[in-house]
């Protein structure tokens, strides 16, 4: 019962500058834990606005109570793909409620609407819970060369145009 009310409580938004300590610290969090920062990841984590949104991305941040718990970004790409889900991370106090699977859905819903039929994204098969997510959203693995990450050891694609 505590769980559905927790649930009314979370609302996603848009990025706007007053969240770039959340993005960049929620973020931070589980690439240190796991894995080691990368170039790449400064880039994005420190300048969000010339690295995503400038280039027609955007930045979702889920709120639990009015307090950022999880992000998701929509890289725009220039290539094979529309958009690059990245940089997605709910807070470890904020886990287990339904967080990271409402804000796939969301920013799946955002990227149809602005016309996209693909989505990638880039993970590491030890972090089972995303890939399991990803899985949930409708991803499917699919190989494709360079990443600019290290720790990238699985790709994944969902096409929208194929989706129930």
């Amino acid at each position: 019962m505590n769980n559905n009310k927790e649930k009314d409580n979370i609302r996603i938004v848009t990025y706007e500058p007053q969240y770039q300590e959340a993005f960049k610290s929620l973020n931070t969090e589980w690439i240190s834990k796991y894995f080691e920062i990368e170039a790449a990841d400064t880039i994005a984590l420190d300048h969000p606005k010339e690295y995503i949104l400038d280039k027609g991305g955007e930045i979702f941040i889920a709120l639990l109570n009015n307090e950022a718990v999880g992000v998701c970004a929509m890289i725009k790409m220039q290539d094979d793909f529309d958009y690059e889900m990245a940089k997605m991370a709910v807070s470890p106090k904020a886990q287990g409620k339904g967080i990271g699977l409402l804000l796939g859905r969301f920013v799946i819903d955002w990227a149809a609407q602005n016309n996209a039929t693909t989505i990638y994204l880039e993970s590491n098969t030890q972090l089972e819970p995303a890939i399991n997510l990803y899985y949930k959203l409708g991803f499917k693995e699919v190989k494709r060369k360079n990443s600019p990450y290290k720790r990238a050891n699985i790709q994944m694609l969902l096409n929208l145009e194929n989706k129930d």
